[in-house]
């Protein structure tokens, strides 16, 4: 790390700075104060130059910044290496900028775009860059606006060169895990961290589905207002649940609303947005013929959500007469939603780390799971004390199939079977949705099961489309010509 320089608004000359920041809305400033407290010189710029000197005025005491009002002011702050960071909206405008600001680079400088862009673009832009010279680094950061202030976890991809020049402040700056290590490391070549980061949106959506699920079966199977279930999940985030996500979710439910004195969570509109990287994680999951039926089952949750006349018209559809369970079944209840929610995110995380498995694989980057689960464990918004059990699984057995067959796991679902099932079967007796705790008992019970009715659903695609089969009994391809006397014919070619 360099030496914490004089703070100060204007450069002693030309190339002082380390790294550069355009894009100085609130992620990009806090990345920029980020660097400036650990050390750094930075240039910073934005397209409203306003904003540039506002974060100056305001926050120049914590180190050293040098403002930029123009490409060439802003290119010519920076050490070679230059080292150029984005913070701008993802698709076009992430284009314009590197439109911009790539002629005034040369060969070895690199060009790291921190937003949440889509890992194919990444791909696209990396492979442009890289036949000027120039490199280009995707790079997932997720914490939000106070993780980019205190520490992140980052998600780099790009050439191994790059990151030689650009991993030692990453590692500054990242968040730090409860064992002192930089949540920071790279991912592999072009996209892959940026697709790392959409899988980690993907889980995530996942994650805060299945705790909204376990806050409504509490709310309407047993009736608990919410800041009781507040403390429910407080009792949670002791044990084995500990994690941001059930932190947060306790505050939540114990917030009242100021203008109405009432839950919060009672006058916000129940209808979820997303920004997008859920459908893309979906969407690639598809592309790569890997089953996500959690974290899809998640986006779709936000997707019926926002339907209100959909649901409007559909608020009359019969159902079960809404019911309560009795008092005497709380305790009870209660641990077995617990249960259910850890045996079910068990669940999203498998399917997450198989979709990296099965895109590293498709792209050549040679992703580390273990790693991966090693940087998760500290800013991020899915960070969880059970991440590091996933990362020992993974180093333990590098090339694990499913998280699900790992010993401390298939033993936690072992555990939780009875529960999970209960909790399933009593939300739909109630008419409790449950998609996320339904699709992650259906993945579990799939993947144990010693046959699956595909064998029906190949024979019927093999009747109306020739599409042939494969026997369990033989090797080969074949097709049965139905029209005829049904005798199996072998296919060849």
């Amino acid at each position: 790390m360099p030496p914490t320089q004089q703070s100060g608004s204007r450069p002693s000359g030309q190339g002082t700075a380390q790294i550069g920041v355009t894009g100085l809305a609130v992620m990009g400033r806090n990345l920029a104060r980020n660097f400036a407290r650990n050390g750094y010189t930075v240039a910073v710029h934005n397209r409203t130059a306003a904003r540039t000197r506002d974060l100056v005025e305001e926050f120049g005491h914590e180190g050293s910044f040098v403002p930029a009002e123009s490409a060439e002011e802003f290119v010519a702050a920076l050490e070679r290496p230059r080292r150029l960071l984005v913070m701008v909206k993802a698709g076009d405008p992430t284009d314009a900028v590197i439109a911009e600001f790539a002629p005034l680079l040369e060969d070895g400088d690199i060009i790291i775009d921190g937003g949440n862009a889509h890992f194919a673009d990444t791909r696209r832009r990396e492979r442009e860059l890289r036949e000027r010279g120039i490199h280009f680094v995707g790079t997932g950061v997720s914490g939000g606006e106070e993780g980019a202030l205190l520490g992140p976890s980052i998600m780099p991809g790009g050439s191994e060169e790059s990151y030689r020049a650009l991993g030692p402040m990453l590692e500054a700056v990242a968040a730090k895990a409860p064992d002192g290590a930089a949540c920071v490391a790279h991912m592999g070549p072009d996209g892959a961290g940026h697709f790392v980061k959409m899988v980690h949106n993907g889980i995530e959506y996942a994650d805060m589905q299945l705790i909204a699920e376990a806050y409504d079966l509490l709310r309407h199977a047993l009736g608990l207002p919410p800041e009781q279930i507040a403390g429910v999940f407080r009792g949670w985030n002791q044990g084995r649940l500990d994690s941001y996500l059930i932190e947060i979710t306790a505050q939540i439910l114990d917030h009242k609303d100021a203008a109405t004195g009432k839950p919060f969570v009672d006058v916000v509109l129940d209808q979820a947005e997303q920004k997008g990287t859920g459908r893309w994680t979906v969407q690639t999951a598809l592309d790569l013929g890997v089953p996500v039926s959690g974290i899809a089952e998640a986006v779709f949750a936000r997707s019926l959500s926002g339907h209100a006349d959909l649901r409007q018209a559909a608020r009359g559809l019969p159902g079960p007469t809404p019911t309560m369970l009795d008092s005497a079944a709380y305790d009870r209840f209660a641990d077995d939603v617990e249960q259910a929610l850890y045996a079910s995110k068990i669940v999203a995380y498998a399917q997450g780390f198989h979709q990296i498995a099965a895109g590293s694989q498709e792209y050549g980057w040679d992703v580390d799971r273990a790693e991966v689960a090693a940087i998760w464990r500290a800013g991020c918004i899915i960070r969880a004390a059970f991440l590091d059990r996933i990362r020992s699984a993974f180093r333990s057995r590098p090339e694990l199939p499913t998280l699900l067959v790992d010993e401390d796991f298939a033993a936690a679902l072992k555990e939780a079977q009875s529960a999970w099932r209960r909790v399933v079967s009593t939300a739909a007796e109630l008419g409790i949705p449950t998609p996320g705790f339904g699709a992650a008992l259906t993945y579990y019970d799939s993947l144990r099961a010693e046959r699956l009715p595909a064998a029906l659903t190949q024979g019927q695609r093999d009747y109306f489309g020739a599409h042939t089969y494969r026997r369990a009994d033989r090797p080969g391809v074949f097709h049965t010509r139905w029209a005829e006397d049904a005798r199996p014919e072998e296919q060849t070619g």
